[in-house]
């Protein structure tokens, strides 16, 4: 589709009457029946307007055609502008060039990636000379009038507003720039000498329909090098049932068309092969000149599995074949012959950078192909925007009267062969009863480490190998160093001298296959889809386990976490189901952490019952941490150690020393578990304490309070403080971030606040609770205003009794 057709000699007629952005937007909203935003509107106006100079020359043929907004087949991108006609040897060009209104930009490690301020933010995007060069071999490889008329494509990109190029033109991008040239603001000459060199003669536009009007079909040569790449390859060699699901969807996919879509879903746990297979899939389809595309969600797969086929960490020819799953909401039915969906678990409602874009992925996917192969695994739902689960792919394929097949891989491939690892894996994680509660009979090698130190030594010797060996951890910790501090640490823990960045820092969605990497700690975004030989993986305080129950707590994610974003809102709609949601994806993240290792992994959490109960687990003895008290009750045993005497009510009723003894599980460090305040025994406190109505007695675990109250100190806590607060160590409840029906979450923090006053009268601007450590990092939680309404000091801390 073309939005805007005309000669030169049209297009600055409608650039010098002022009408070019106008004729643009107008054909724009009638053809994709979309809004167009003031930027851009703006964009037009300011880009064409430059290219309406730049082609005021009379040696360009005044009937040269101009092409604005060409919609690029097999992508959702527009060429912004393309120019078409004839070279000096009579063979057909089309000049094609990316406008950017970017004033400044700044280089980044990675290939053919900038950065630059766009969308109301500094991001990282493509260097617009790979831009460029990408949609001309798009149209090479996909346009079949392109390759037998042999159209020549010249690709090039114009910054206008872009006064230096020392970054654009750099060394770290030459290979992007000798196959598209950028011009910056002061080469407006040296564009137009570009576009007469290449167009001689003019058209008026006829080569442009010819482009437009071409069959999409991949190329013998693209076929032929992916297959090159494809052989001999032993990480995507098919066996087993691997072969039967490669074999059922080529024969759904060459049967499929417009009038019978064909829909595959294919169920698979980690390590079953399902990204082998996909993989395969893609190669033979195009092999056969079908057009065919790998989707998925997260870019990590995408980018590794590029990468691994063609050899190279730098964008290739067969980067247009791995698209993410988003680029679908304004595709024509059935464009695609088939589209290979991995990772379909992740797939999401909306699309778009601010989810604004399309209905439903599963919905655009299935109209946009006429089979569609779905790799799922239910039990990988990580993100609280994920929807990809069968019911959803089933519902839109009846919608679409596709007929439907499903497929289950069973071997596992990854975890060194062991089924008893994975179910081991789901039932020490309690997601569901197995019949492996041990690892005594896995051919796999699991490890509790003492501390994240050995962890990390562990996964360097183990990398020396192969280089298969990287840390990853759960999203606790915030990512301090892609902004705020880059010379910093984001995982710190300073008793035992561990320190570490997270991934991303500069491999991309590479960073699990460069050998530096093994120093950083990578994320689920990172990992999820992909495997290595060891995983290392750092359990945070989002998962503890008390008293033998796997307890999930969102809370404690980092903020910079998206994975969990909703979980508020749902929780004061829905407080039960939040917190179920939030369970399943907590766990989900860590089975799949745990399950990235063909041979091993290792694994280490900061909360030390948790670490303990997983070293349990592993040898099957369990069963002294269950074998524990009713909820709520102390065990006799542990009341003997306790620095009080336990006593019933009516003893209690009796005593002038009597307070209840609240099992609140407080967490010194983030908010804890909510439990009910009213479910609590009694204590006799020592004759020297002079108890008072609303006295109350509770345990503080934890290490951010340390220099007044170390961890698993029984502490003495009394009413919420009269007058000001400031200075003063507090329980703190937070009805923000809690189930409000079992009492909320709590915290003991040094309470400090900010005021505003005017005249008589004064407000918060805002409340922070502050860590008393010693030896450990802990960052002070600090409320705005949005956040006071949920939140209450429940007491005042009294003092350490035992």
């Amino acid at each position: 589709m073309i939005v805007y057709l005309a000669t030169k000699a049209e297009f600055r007629e409608d650039v010098f009457g002022n009408a070019i952005a106008d004729k643009v937007k107008e054909a724009l909203q009638l053809s994709l029946n979309r809004s167009v935003s003031p930027n851009e509107y703006r964009s037009w106006e300011n880009s064409l307007r430059c290219m309406g100079l730049v082609l005021e020359d009379t040696e360009i043929p005044h009937d040269t055609g101009v092409a604005i907004e060409f919609n690029v087949p097999n992508t959702g991108k527009r060429i912004d502008f393309i120019l078409t006609g004839r070279q000096e040897d009579e063979r057909s060009v089309a000049v094609i060039v990316e406008l950017k209104q970017w004033e400044d930009v700044e280089a980044t490690p990675l290939d053919a990636i900038v950065s630059t301020y766009v969308g109301g933010a500094h991001r990282e995007v493509s260097h617009p000379s790979y831009q460029a060069w990408s949609y001309a071999m798009l149209l090479e490889d996909f346009n079949e009038t392109v390759r037998e008329d042999d159209i020549q494509l010249k690709p090039c990109a114009y910054l206008h507003n872009c006064r230096s190029g020392e970054v654009i033109n750099a060394p770290h991008y030459s290979a992007h720039t000798q196959a598209a040239p950028a011009f910056l603001k002061a080469d407006a000459a040296k564009l137009r000498d570009f576009v007469k060199k290449h167009v001689r003669h003019g058209d008026k536009g006829e080569t442009m329909y010819r482009i437009r009007d071409g069959k999409i079909r991949p190329s013998k040569g693209l076929a032929d090098h992916l297959a090159s790449l494809l052989k001999g390859n032993q990480e995507f060699y098919l066996i087993d049932d691997q072969k039967v699901v490669f074999e059922t969807a080529m024969h759904l996919a060459v049967r499929s068309s417009s009038k019978q879509k064909r829909v595959l879903v294919v169920n698979g746990g980690p390590g079953t092969g399902k990204s082998v297979v996909a993989i395969n899939l893609l190669v033979e389809l195009t092999q056969r000149r079908l057009n065919t595309q790998y989707v998925t969600k997260n870019s990590a797969p995408r980018a590794v599995f590029e990468s691994k086929l063609a050899g190279t960490m730098t964008k290739s020819r067969i980067s247009n074949l791995f698209v993410g799953s988003g680029k679908f909401t304004e595709t024509e039915e059935s464009f695609y012959d088939a589209l290979i969906v991995d990772e379909a678990h992740r797939l999401n409602a909306k699309s778009g950078m601010f989810s604004n874009m399309g209905e439903n992925q599963i919905k655009e996917i299935i109209h946009s192909a006429g089979c569609s192969v779905f790799f799922l695994d239910e039990d990988q739902q990580i993100h609280w925007k994920d929807i990809g689960e069968r019911a959803e792919i089933l519902k839109w394929a009846e919608k679409a009267g596709a007929e439907i097949h499903e497929l289950t891989l069973e071997s596992q491939f990854r975890c060194n062969g062991s089924d008893g690892y994975l179910a081991w894996t789901d039932h020490s994680l309690q997601i569901r009863e197995t019949a492996n509660p041990t690892l005594e009979q896995c051919n796999y090698e699991f490890k509790v480490c003492d501390s994240a130190t050995e962890l990390r030594e562990h996964i360097r010797e183990r990398n020396k190998i192969s280089n298969r060996a990287r840390m990853v951890a759960g999203y606790c910790w915030d990512w301090v160093t892609k902004k705020i501090s880059p010379d910093g640490y984001d995982i710190v823990f300073l008793k035992e001298g561990f320190q570490a960045r997270w991934n991303l820092t500069k491999d991309g969605s590479l960073w699990i296959l460069s050998p530096d990497s093994v120093e950083e700690v990578g994320c689920i975004h990172t990992c999820q889809g992909l495997e290595i030989d060891y995983v290392g993986v750092i359990v945070g305080p989002d998962l503890v386990v008390r008293k033998g129950v796997v307890e999930t707590r969102a809370a404690a994610r980092s903020k910079m976490d998206a994975s969990i974003k909703g979980y508020k809102k749902l929780l004061k709609e829905d407080p039960e189901a939040a917190l179920e949601k939030a369970d399943r994806i907590i766990k989900n993240t860590y089975r799949t952490l745990m399950t990235r290792g063909t041979k091993g992994c290792y694994l280490y959490s900061v909360d030390p019952e948790t670490n303990e109960y997983f070293r349990k687990a592993s040898v099957g003895a369990l069963e002294a941490i269950f074998e524990t008290a009713p909820e709520g009750e102390v065990d006799p045993q542990e009341a003997e150690a306790l620095p009080f005497l336990v006593i019933s009510e009516e003893e209690a009723a009796a005593s002038s020393q009597a307070a209840p003894l609240v099992d609140l599980k407080i967490a010194a460090g983030a908010f804890s578990e909510g439990q009910l305040l009213t479910d609590c025994q009694w204590v006799e406190l020592p004759d020297h304490i002079q108890v008072k109505p609303g006295f109350f007695v509770a345990q503080v675990i934890g290490e951010s309070m340390n220099r007044k109250i170390p961890n698993g100190s029984w502490c003495l806590f009394g009413p919420p403080p009269v007058g000001s607060r400031e200075g003063k160590i507090v329980l703190v409840q937070s009805q923000d971030i809690h189930d409000s029906e079992t009492g909320g979450h709590y915290t003991v923090k040094v309470y400090r606040s900010e005021k505003v006053v005017d005249g008589d009268a004064w407000e918060h601007r805002s409340i922070r609770l502050e860590p008393m450590s010693s030896d450990v990092a802990f960052e002070p939680i600090v409320l705005d205003p949005e956040a006071f309404a949920d939140f209450a000091v429940v007491g005042e801390f009294l003092g350490v009794i035992g």
